[in-house]
């Protein structure tokens, strides 16, 4: 087709069925429009076929079709962009070969990278000095070129009078893990330019967004470091159109027979049950964590406030155990079944590997940002092996993304924000390989006290030698050695997945009265069970975080049965978990009360009560004696009118003195700093 003919098809097919769109597209200032591929097809197939094949020229010919009409006024660059390109023309980014060079193709993935937007010359042009001839040079490569000679004959240096300058940005495309096996997932570099680095697609395609991209491949030129040129071509996709995907659970398409086999889950009498069942069949026992995890999956209900507070519906799970108690175990079969789960281990992870990093652009120059972890598994799940095993600095860095859901992130010259909406679920050993009964649990676990905190639930998994148990454990592990197939979930691994995508999704239950008061009155009830003795400080059992937590896990429950509102059955079973998770690691043995201070700090209140008397009592002696040096035997005399042992003293006056509170002038006497 010649390329008169190709521009009359094109002006036709646009003067039928988009001139609306075109005369809007030129009064708003908008330098673009877009096409439905799908609707080209019907119009005209062979220019369909070329456009394949050939799509700079067909784009050309498409663009000076549209400077043929006449229109409110003049333009002097539009661009062509074509959507809905047949399944045919998809390319997996790691099937990208020589043979694609040049031609039309789409592909999808994650956006890991993204550089500044930066201008790039297009066409330069120079004066001849002898002839005043006008010599106008193509910018194709990566090194600037300036004319070698000119018609006149003339050879050496020419005058540049004006140069083309277009917005140019980099992004680095990388395949989706779901779409792979076990492989690593390969990238590519895209390059945009004019109108897609525009404000509006900057905002869509952010890095951990997923995005569907039109163009074409091109092979561009490496230097060597001699200064010659290698015989190997890097690849790149030049992109006509980018367009990006909604990230969520629905890529699960979910047919009418799964969704009859959905809603029959869901009224199963004992449906938590069934699916908890169904989580890890292969794993004895743990049928709280179980329980909770089911939870976890289907998750609580996101909101957002008028003031634009906005309350996470992730509920977070962390799980520390003995050795060998089938932790990571459970964590890779929720890995499986998890609706985009991305796993990774303590060791093997970092700060910037979880949340994300400033990157030195190699392809445009600059710095870029690469999303991390975290942030690729918005709206899905992280999940977090050996969790004690990484570097102080890089548990830092989970606070944040925990609580708020959001990871800033300010180096070299980026300051940015990105979403990262993530339930995480981690596992860690005790800080001592085993758990210690009767040590606090805070001291035992090597992560600092105030992302403890932010985890809805804590279970302690303990290894204790119980001889029926331990029977009942021997045998299961040892029938399935002999027979693998006895552990098979009673509903399908495929099903589960969709079950909770689907609740994941559609389900969102409003809380009842009768849940609200519920829930009010266990946590009152709680507020106010830990008054400590006369004059000593109150035990905190429950704080506000414990109590969101348990509108989440209540939320959850009531998704499970796919129910519009959550009941006050709903609400006992979150108090359950939660009563059950306090009662294991936050109770205070001395008093028998539940101390949430055992869990996010090294003081429990009794401790801190004792603390108090003591520091009391020797500012009443000071006052008593009118010196500040004070004999150790009166404290300990007035301690034990009190009630507190004198091995309690001596262990307080320790703490006090580490702390700097008092030194000792001399022996047997102690002075307050």
């Amino acid at each position: 087709m010649e390329v008169d003919e190709q521009i009359k098809v094109f002006k036709e097919f646009i003067e039928q069925n988009y001139y609306p769109q075109l005369l809007e597209a030129v009064r708003k200032g908008q330098p673009y429009l877009v096409l439905d591929f799908a609707e080209l097809i019907k119009f005209n197939t062979e220019i369909c076929e070329e456009t394949l094949e050939h799509p700079e020229e067909l784009l050309k010919a498409a663009e000076l079709a549209v400077k043929e009409f006449d229109l409110p006024q003049k333009i002097s660059k539009f661009n062509i962009r074509l959507r809905n390109l047949p399944e045919s023309q998809k390319v997996a980014i790691s099937e990208i070969r020589s043979k694609h060079l040049t031609k039309f193709i789409w592909s999808e993935g994650i956006v890991r990278q993204k550089s500044d937007v930066r201008p790039h010359v297009t066409t330069a042009k120079f004066e001849c000095p002898s002839c005043g001839n006008i010599l106008n040079v193509f910018q194709l490569d990566k090194k600037y070129k300036e004319p070698s000679r000119c018609g006149c004959g003339r050879k050496g240096k020419f005058k540049e009078i004006s140069k083309e300058l277009v917005d140019g940005q980099g992004l680095v495309l990388e395949e989706s893990p779901d779409d792979l096996e076990s492989s690593q997932p390969k990238r590519i570099n895209v390059f945009l330019k004019d109108d897609l680095v525009s404000p509006i697609s900057e905002r869509r395609s952010g890095p951990g967004s997923r995005a569907k991209v039109y163009g074409w491949v091109s092979e561009v030129p490496i230097t060597l470091k001699t200064g010659g040129q290698s015989t190997k071509y890097d690849l790149i996709l030049e992109a006509n159109y980018i367009e990006p995907l909604q990230e969520d659970f629905f890529d699960v398409a979910i047919s009418e027979q799964e969704m009859d086999e959905i809603i029959k889950i869901a009224k199963h009498p004992s449906v938590l049950n069934l699916l908890s069942q169904s989580l890890a069949p292969s794993i004895y026992g743990h049928d709280k964590v179980k329980e909770a995890l089911t939870l976890q999956l289907v998750g609580g209900c996101r909101k957002i406030h008028p003031d634009g507070v906005v309350t996470r519906g992730d509920i977070h799970v962390l799980l520390i155990g003995d050795p060998g108690s089938g932790k990571s175990q459970l964590l890779k079969r929720i890995s499986k079944i998890a609706p985009k789960a991305r796993f990774t281990s303590g060791k093997g992870a970092t700060a910037a590997g979880l949340t994300a990093s400033v990157v030195k652009d190699e392809f445009l120059g600059g710095w870029s940002l690469e999303a991390g972890t975290l942030v690729l598994a918005n709206q899905g799940f992280a999940i977090i092996d050996e969790m004690d095993k990484m570097g102080k600095e890089d548990r830092s860095a989970l606070h944040e993304a925990l609580e708020q859901q959001t990871v800033s992130i300010s180096k070299a010259n980026i300051q940015a924000t990105l979403r990262c909406e993530t339930t995480v679920l981690a596992a860690a050993n005790p800080k001592f390989g085993r758990f210690d009964p009767y040590d606090l649990v805070a001291s035992q676990i090597d992560l600092p006290p105030t992302l403890i905190n932010r985890f809805d639930l804590i279970f302690p998994i303990k290894d204790l030698p119980n001889r029926e148990k331990d029977e009942l454990t021997a045998s299961f592990i040892l029938k399935l050695h002999k027979d693998p197939k006895l552990a098979v979930s009673e509903i399908p691994n495929a099903i589960l997945k969709k079950y909770f995508a689907y609740v994941r999704q559609k389900v969102n239950p409003k809380m009842t009265d009768a849940a609200i008061e519920e829930l009010k009155e266990y946590y009152i009830s709680m507020r106010n069970s830990g008054a400590g003795d006369e004059g000593g400080i109150k035990s905190v059992p429950i704080t506000a975080r414990q109590l969101e937590a348990l509108v989440r896990l209540s939320e959850a429950a009531a998704k499970v049965r796919l129910a519009k509102t959550v009941t006050k059955k709903d609400a006992q079973k979150a108090i359950e978990l939660i009563d059950y998770c306090l009662n294991q690691i936050a109770k205070d043995t001395e008093t028998g009360k539940i101390d949430i201070d055992r869990l996010g700090g090294k003081l429990t209140a009794t401790q801190r009560s004792g603390i108090g008397t003591i520091k009391e009592i020797i500012n009443a002696l000071e006052e008593q004696m009118g010196t500040k040096t004070i004999p150790q035997e009166s404290v300990m005399e007035i301690a034990q009118q009190k009630n507190i042992s004198p091995d309690k003293v001596d262990e307080i006056l320790e703490k006090l003195r580490r702390s700097g509170d008092i030194f000792e002038p001399k022996k047997g006497f102690i002075q307050r700093l």
